[in-house]
């Protein structure tokens, strides 16, 4: 088993909690994810599945109402689509179908407070999959391929 080591960023929300903070990789760009182990689905904020995938078919998510219950995040509704790849440090998923959420409220608290913005939020299927280990002291995250 091949162990991926992936550097994380904490960042403190007024002293009222903390989020960690780990960079992806989709459509060849450097973006930010909250990991969120609460979450049991990685999701993507539906402003990045316009922006990248509005030619191909994006579909309505027929259970939207089980994701967002299963999100820390209030949204309205959600879409499913897949992404051709997505990277997370040195592992590489490739045709990962995500849930898209509008996750601009969310964004728009983080600037207010001065940190960056999310394009997603990395969850339990993820963790579990590749079998996650957070390390608080070291910050970082552990994947096992």
């Amino acid at each position: 088993m091949r162990t991926i080591t992936v550097p994380l960023r904490l960042i403190n929300l007024q002293d009222d909690g903390f989020h960690l903070l780990v960079e992806i990789v989709v459509f060849g760009e450097v973006h930010l994810a909250v990991l969120d182990t609460g979450a049991s689905r990685t999701v993507f904020d539906k402003a990045i599945i316009d922006r990248y995938l509005m030619d191909m078919v994006v579909h309505e998510d027929p259970h939207e109402e089980d994701h967002q219950a299963t999100t820390l995040f209030s949204t309205s509704k959600t879409v499913l689509a897949t992404f051709p790849v997505l990277k997370l440090g040195k592992l590489t998923i490739k045709a990962y179908t995500a849930v898209g959420l509008d996750l601009q409220s969310v964004n728009e608290t983080y600037e207010q407070l001065g940190h960056p913005v999310i394009a997603a939020i990395l969850g339990g299927d993820i963790l579990l999959q590749y079998h996650a280990v957070i390390n608080y002291k070291q910050l970082t995250l552990k994947l096992y391929k």
